[in-house]
């Protein structure tokens, strides 16, 4: 089956959430392991723009945030629960989510 990276980056505060919501929707499932995942922790940028409703900072400023971004795995047949989970449980209204595919090499 298919296989899929998903990276998704979030607010510190939140990352426990995200990854709980990830792993129940099925993601990080390595062998015999399940809520597989790893974080590193950075700072994001962003500007919110007229008409967003941002959860931190304001239209038109520039913000810096704390994040964190999480790295996981999921199969195909996984892929849209999980990512409807982090849409969910992420307090952003506009994550930033990243999707690749993996290949296998033998």
């Amino acid at each position: 089956m298919k296989t899929y990276k998903i990276v998704v980056y979030v607010p510190a505060a939140a990352g426990e959430a995200v990854r709980g919501a990830m792993g129940e929707a099925g993601a990080g499932r390595i062998g015999n392991y399940d809520y597989c995942s790893f974080t590193v922790t950075g700072i994001g940028r962003f500007r919110p723009l007229a008409g967003a409703n941002p959860t931190i900072g304001s239209v038109g400023r520039i913000e810096v945030v704390e994040e964190e971004r999480i790295e996981t795995v999921c199969t195909e047949d996984r892929l849209k629960a999980v990512l409807t989970a982090v849409r969910a449980a992420h307090p952003y209204e506009e994550p930033a989510i990243d999707v690749y595919p993996i290949e296998v090499v033998a």
